[in-house]
């Protein structure tokens, strides 16, 4: 039986989790919580650091195959494990690139791949210096999650929140929508992409509001999405499955955002709404199996479960039935005990074949479900 090993225990390693129950494998999780959402899910779980050196090295000895659910590991430690023959899924050279958004934009410039405009600052000094560059927004370098780590700059006086570290000012794109494109690779170099999605973002979190599957593009705008995603993935030279964000500018023009080299928000849809799920395709991945059919069984909606403001603590579920009566509707509850303004905490996928029956469902299920702290 392969052994296969997970860096982190949140949400994504939960859904992996689930999926891995469907094949041969036996399962270890290291993560710094013995109550994370994966913890119970898998066959071993190591508490650790999973960005110390020793604590991920000597996790990874235990283990054929290493993935990742979040991008702050020990890439030492992984480089390490890879060279004495663990197979690292992403190899760490693509999570180098991937994991620090400065290097990460450079990567695109030297792959001639389509971005917006950038300039790389190493501390808020330089950036009162980009008065002309603006419209734009601030990505710090390393350690922005979830929409932390982002701040926009539209005037010189949102210099003042801007960040005192290393980080990448991106010219802002005159937007017509977000789509996300997501990519697997096979060991031997397989290819299969997944239908691109139109992501809803809530502009006062930062964070996916909605997401429509698939995203409706004209065809032009459809294949170069798809052509751009390919040619970044494979740039990167290593198995594993990629989540490509892209703008779709006013004119046409479709330009990468970021990468994620991982399962992703944008592909929580396909458990129910594909016939292989972005997590099924990662364990085809990761044992080195076929890989899956990427086609739509219905089109979808996806909408975020997060945290109220005001409500820290004990979760509870505000409307949790009704939402349940709902027709060809899907919840998924990420076992987190405590809740906070912002978290995540679960979703819901709504399946259907009319658009605007799906816009309309999901805005019932945001207006019904609520994310609350327990009376």
């Amino acid at each position: 039986m392969i052994k296969a090993g997970i860096l982190g225990g949140g949400q994504l390693g939960r859904m992996l989790l689930q999926q891995a129950a469907n094949y041969h494998v036996e399962t270890y999780v290291l993560e710094n919580d013995e109550t994370c959402p994966a913890a119970h899910l898998c066959h071993h779980f190591v508490k650790g650091d999973i960005r110390d050196y020793d604590t991920v090295y000597q996790f990874g000895k235990k283990v054929d195959v290493l993935t990742i659910e979040i991008e702050s590991v020990n890439l030492e430690a992984l480089e390490q494990l890879e060279k004495e023959g663990v197979k690292v899924y992403p190899k760490p050279a693509a999570l180098r690139i991937i994991k620090n958004k400065i290097i990460q934009k450079e990567f695109y410039k030297e792959q001639e791949i389509p971005t917006s405009p950038f300039v790389i600052l190493q501390n808020k000094a330089a950036l009162r210096e980009q008065a002309a560059f603006l419209p734009a927004v601030q990505k710090l370098g390393e350690g922005g999650y979830d929409g932390k780590g982002v701040e926009l700059m539209h005037t010189t006086a949102d210099f003042e929140k801007g960040f005192d570290a290393p980080s990448v000012l991106e010219k802002m794109v005159n937007l017509e929508k977000e789509i996300a494109v997501m990519v697997a690779v096979s060991p031997s170099g397989e290819t299969a992409l997944f239908p691109p999605v139109e992501m809803v973002f809530d502009p006062r979190l930062n964070l996916l509001d909605f997401q429509l599957s698939p995203a409706h593009l004209q065809e032009k705008t459809f294949w170069k999405a798809e052509a751009i995603a390919l040619k970044l993935v494979k740039a990167l030279q290593s198995p594993g499955l990629f989540a490509v964000e892209l703008f779709v500018d006013k004119n046409g023009e479709v330009l990468v955002n970021e990468t994620a080299p991982r399962v992703h928000n944008s592909g929580h849809h396909t458990i129910e709404a594909h016939i292989t799920s972005q997590y099924d395709m990662l364990w085809r991945i990761l044992l080195a199996l076929p890989l899956g059919n990427t086609d739509a069984l219905l089109p979808s909606a996806l909408v975020n479960l997060i945290g109220e403001e005001g409500h820290s603590g004990p979760v509870y579920y505000e409307g949790l039935e009704e939402v349940l009566k709902m027709d060809k509707v899907y919840v998924h509850l990420y076992g987190k005990k405590q809740t906070k303004p912002g978290r995540k905490m679960g979703h819901v996928t709504i399946l259907g074949n009319d658009r605007i029956d799906l816009v309309h469902k999901a805005t019932r299920v945001k207006q019904a479900l609520k994310v609350k702290t327990a009376e």
